[in-house]
């Protein structure tokens, strides 16, 4: 098992920078790749960014050149500059284990990010 823990979300006005982090614990040695994910109401949840264990990094193109992922280890963190209103989400951490049959997802429990207009 792995257990993912964010920390970080809150209140932003619009133009401005926040940053996110999440750690995992348990089983780390499983993870391979770790990402951010958002979810809007009334929306479905999509990718933000992801970044595998050698540092291969993943962006949707709506926040390409504005956030930016890093990861040690176990520490994965999200920078989000110029954020939009339109960006206010709940933002999960996920961690993915190793691709074959017994590959999973962990999901944290999730921070919300507000950013006002």
């Amino acid at each position: 098992q792995v257990q993912l823990v964010e920390s970080g979300g809150g209140l932003v006005q619009a133009g401005g920078p926040l940053s996110l982090s999440c750690a995992a614990s348990g089983r780390i040695f499983t993870i391979n790749v770790m990402g951010w994910y958002r979810q809007a109401p009334g929306k479905q949840r999509e990718l933000v960014a992801t970044i595998t264990i050698s540092g291969r990094t993943n962006y949707a193109d709506s926040v390409t050149g504005r956030f930016t992922i890093t990861r040690d280890n176990a520490k994965m963190d999200l920078q989000m500059d110029s954020l939009k209103h339109d960006e206010t989400a709940v933002y999960y951490c996920n961690a993915r284990t190793l691709p074959g049959p017994l590959m999973y997802d962990y999901w944290g429990q999730g921070t919300q990010v507000t950013v006002s207009s």
